[in-house]
């Protein structure tokens, strides 16, 4: 037991069952606790910028060739498309044949629009192919790593990470000091990374505080049936790829089991990019894909949050009572194929992109959208969970597709015959690039 609670995973547990007890017990005294729980995070924020820059040109100059950096890229991007593309069907199946809004019969006039116009008046930042694409390019280099934007840092790291590869033995230098401020912030990273009970602690008495227990009850069919769709595709959608990479998904989870319970306890995926990297890497993986795949797919392959979209929207029509032809459903799948990349990055982003989707389609009214403010939250527990492991997954088979994992190594990670808690490999050293 002494040695359960020394551990990371057992102080999150701790933390997140002592926050569950605080909202319940003393409801004002846990919404006073909010501020654990945001710090925690834009502490993590503060320093993600800087390290994907730091992984990724590190990656690349160690990977050497950079027809295979491109190579990667473009694999990933086609899984990404793919598997997205899966979770958006789904989303459309599960609201089609479990109808969650039939029977709400909501009168739009009676909806105050009030409470969703700050979403709606942010949609143009991620409707339209080509202001997505702008969006890619920072306006300086200054400004992506001020605003954090991780895409724009991933362009310039990419960039760079080129430039200073053509330069061969005279970039040696400053790769080298790159490298060395890199191994810098993973061990910021991990001073960070122990105040994960703490955060978690904010984040679940705030949210039990405030909105009680039994929150779940309202829209519980939506809630529940969303968490039933994101189990369904993690177990078995992302089982039967990993089985087909020649990994178990169940494994997987267990060696990621912390990073999950402070995601869970957080709903922010952010909140853990660094450490899943670098335990990414200790799995065997070549930092080089690690480094090109994780910062992409928190942008491209938000597999939760594309089931959550269509799903979402359905409901809202079902609940309007507004009729949907197979060519809305149609519809809705190629516009929810283009706003769901833009979701990251975005201040309440599931609401923002939402809102984009519904805009594109004028039968079903956009006030509908007050109708899930109120179990934003809950939802994006799953949504953050289910990126991520998505993320993991697309991490691991797009390595074994390219030979960039030693399976040996991975094998025993994940069987548990190699052990490490996560402040202690974000504490290691940086491995050097090797060819597997």
């Amino acid at each position: 037991m002494k040695r359960f609670f020394s551990s990371l995973f057992g102080q999150v547990v701790a933390a997140l069952i002592l926050g569950v007890v605080l909202g319940m017990v003393w409801p004002n005294f846990a919404i006073a606790l909010k501020p654990l729980g945001d710090v925690f995070i834009k502490l993590i924020k503060m320093a993600i910028a800087p390290l994907v820059f730091g992984v990724v040109v590190h990656g690349i100059v160690g990977a050497g060739d950079l027809r295979k950096v491109g190579r990667v890229g473009l694999k990933s991007l086609i899984y990404f498309e793919a598997v997205t593309t899966i979770a958006l069907v789904l989303g459309l199946v599960l609201a089609y044949v479990f109808a969650p809004g039939h029977g709400m019969n909501v009168d739009v006039s009676t909806l105050d629009a009030k409470s969703i116009a700050s979403y709606t008046d942010r949609v143009g930042q991620v409707t339209g192919t080509v202001d997505f694409l702008m969006k890619l390019v920072p306006t300086t280099v200054v400004d992506a790593f001020a605003k954090g934007d991780i895409l724009q840092v991933l362009i310039f790291a990419i960039l760079f990470g080129a430039g200073l590869s053509l330069l061969g033995e005279r970039g040696k230098p400053l790769a080298d000091s790159l490298e060395r401020i890199t191994e810098v912030l993973f061990k910021i990273i991990g001073f960070i990374v122990r105040l994960a009970p703490l955060g978690v602690l904010g984040a679940v008495a705030f949210t039990v505080g405030k909105y009680g227990i039994g929150s779940l009850k309202q829209l519980g069919m939506l809630v529940a049936l969303f968490y039933v769709g994101v189990a369904f595709f993690v177990f078995v959608v992302l089982g039967t790829i990993m089985r087909m990479a020649g990994f178990s998904i169940v494994k997987l989870l267990g060696y990621l089991r912390e990073e999950l319970l402070v995601v869970a306890g957080t709903a922010s995926s952010d909140s853990v990019l660094p450490q899943v990297m670098r335990k990414l890497e200790k799995l065997g993986i070549k930092d080089s894909t690690v480094g090109l795949v994780i910062p992409t797919g928190y942008s491209f392959n938000l597999d939760a949050f594309s089931l959550y979209l269509t799903l979402a929207t359905v409901f809202i029509a079902q609940a309007t009572n507004t009729d949907l032809s197979f060519g809305h459903l149609l519809l809705i799948l190629g516009i929810a194929l283009l706003t769901s990349k833009g979701a990251h990055g975005v201040p309440g982003s599931a609401i923002v992109v939402l809102a984009a989707t519904l805009s594109a389609v004028p039968e079903i009214p956009v006030i509908g959208l007050v109708l899930v403010l109120s179990i934003d939250w809950f939802v994006g527990i799953a949504r953050a969970l289910g990126n991520l492991i998505g993320n993991c997954v697309a991490t691991v088979v797009i390595a074994a597709w390219e030979g960039d994992i030693d399976r040996v190594q991975a094998r025993q990670v994940l069987d548990g015959k190699v052990t490490m808690d996560t402040a202690d490999i974000l504490d290691a050293p940086i491995a050097e690039p090797r060819t597997v």
